[in-house]
């Protein structure tokens, strides 16, 4: 027996408010707690007003929303399910010839539509404004701007002191930016003022300086110094290079294929970026999973009874889907696994789980 239109339209209407009435819930809980910890983080600093706080919770409530995501289409269609079971509606549709796996086809079909465009178009939103959010972060609470950029022409970094800033430019990279080859060195006194450049054919980072080799000094109203070897002080260090590189969760994913290439090409690991583009790219199955995987609980404990127990097994479900995947990405970060098993595996184990369990309740 086929669902008919308007029977698809209603389970498909009825799982979209459940899960807009459950994301509007962790949308608002999600931005009280960010609020509170951005006034706990700048607790001390009176130059940080409490409309910027405010503003900085609005720019990263996208990215935070966006990982909820799952988790809210887990309860959304939870409850969806537990509703139209309690209200007879879906005890009636299963008398009249109705299995399982079609009156779940409306709620696929929006979770599909839904990780799309999560994916495609939700995602370069919410990476656009961690952007902003980023920038004013290291601006009114770390105290600094991002010290690195990767670009196709190679490699910027800016260092500077009291006294003026170097800004760093290397065509060749290796050893995560602790290695440069093809190196020039812009000198500027205070903010702007410029006071010479340095060319060299390599630059290694060591303790508190840059070993040059085979460097030529320039400035005003000078003539050109070769040095062999030349040693320029530096306050950078190894952790400080890594943690200035771009996050995943500040590129859009449409441009994620290029920046990976880009900082793989310039001697940088992307691996984190890579396991983020495959999740990305796993999301729409993921949401998917998330019916199943909710039908089979809602199924099972309507007929047995107790929404305490119905809540509690969605509440374990999604700690435990978090837990595992936190551990694949962790196991694909330290290259234990492939990247695209690491970012995959929890999409895959929760959509088998989900069908499993219900082949197993309808058919079984």
């Amino acid at each position: 027996m086929n669902l008919g239109w308007t029977m698809s339209t209603y389970l498909a209407k009825q799982f979209l408010l459940s899960v807009a009435l459950v994301f509007g819930v962790c949308i608002t809980l999600a931005f009280v707690i960010d609020v509170v910890e951005l006034l706990n983080r700048t607790a001390g600093r009176e130059s940080v007003p409490l409309l910027t706080i405010i503003r900085m919770a609005l720019l990263k409530l996208p990215n935070l929303t966006e990982k909820m995501m799952p988790f809210a289409v887990l309860f959304g269609a939870i409850w969806c399910f537990a509703r139209l079971t309690r209200s007879q509606e879906l005890v009636v549709a299963r008398a009249s010839g109705v299995s399982a796996w079609l009156f779940l086809a409306p709620a696929l079909v929006a979770a599909l539509l839904i990780g799309i465009f999560m994916t495609t178009i939700y995602n370069p939103f919410a990476a656009t404004l961690i952007s902003y959010y980023e920038e004013l972060e290291a601006r009114h609470i770390k105290g600094k701007p991002s010290l690195l950029a990767v670009s196709a022409n190679g490699l910027w970094l800016r260092q500077g002191d009291e006294k003026g800033q170097t800004v760093i430019h290397a065509l060749h990279v290796s050893d995560s930016g602790l290695k440069l080859r093809d190196v020039i060195m812009f000198i500027y006194e205070g903010k702007d003022q410029f006071r010479g450049r340095i060319d060299a054919g390599a630059a290694q980072l060591l303790k508190d300086k840059w070993r040059l080799e085979k460097a030529w000094v320039t400035g005003p109203d000078r003539p050109a110094v070769f040095y062999p070897s030349l040693d320029v002080k530096t306050s950078l260090t190894p952790d400080q290079i890594q943690e200035s590189f771009a996050t995943p969760d500040t590129i859009a994913f449409w441009d994620l294929p290029g920046f990976i290439a880009q900082a793989e090409a310039a001697g940088f690991s992307a691996t984190k970026h890579r396991l983020h583009y495959h999740a990305l790219l796993a999301a729409p199955m993921l949401l998917c999973a998330m019916i199943f995987v909710a039908a089979a609980f809602s199924l099972r404990l309507a007929r047995l009874g107790g929404a305490a127990r119905l809540i509690l097994s969605g509440v374990l479900t999604g700690f435990l889907l978090y837990f595992f995947t936190d551990v694949t990405h962790a196991l694909g970060m330290s290259g234990t696994v492939p990247v695209a098993l690491a970012a995959w595996a929890p999409a895959t184990t929760a959509l088998l789980f989900g069908m499993a369990s219900l082949f197993n309740q309808e058919d079984g």
